[in-house]
């Protein structure tokens, strides 16, 4: 088994890095709260992880379909509870592709599915907590 290490230092303030080796990711608070100075907030990074880590599985999946991919996004919403701690009750994942790209459609879907289903670690984690639900779109 594996495991993976960051080093997270308080920065001031409500501020902390968060050290991964070769690169550091500053969070911070929102204003009403005392932020700072420019950071991400640690509860959108969580939207973050499951954006980066299901959209790295498509584009590598529809690389090996050999599908001409130009342009790719996804818009992640988490739905967050009322009161203290709030955390998110679901999540939903929207895949955007451009429609004039020439993908076809069942080959974005089996990509999509497969990271969904089979591929992607921080989609499967959070499943065990939450609904996370997806869509594609076509723009």
């Amino acid at each position: 088994m594996s495991s993976h290490e960051i080093v997270t230092t308080w920065a001031g303030e409500m501020a902390f890095t968060a050290d991964f080796g070769d690169y550091a990711v500053r969070m911070d608070t929102n204003p009403e709260m005392g932020r700072t100075g420019p950071g991400a907030s640690p509860k959108k990074l969580l939207l973050a992880a499951l954006a980066g880590c299901s959209g790295m599985d498509v584009v590598s999946l529809l690389k090996k379909m050999r599908q001409p991919l130009t342009w790719f996004d996804m818009r992640v919403t988490g739905e967050l509870t009322e009161g203290h701690p709030a955390y998110y009750s679901s999540m939903e994942i929207v895949y955007r592709f451009k429609a004039s790209d020439g993908l076809e459609a069942d080959k974005v879907e089996k990509a999509v599915g497969y990271s969904q289903e089979r591929y992607c670690g921080v989609s499967a984690l959070y499943k065990l907590a939450i609904p996370v639900t997806f869509r594609i779109e076509y723009l």
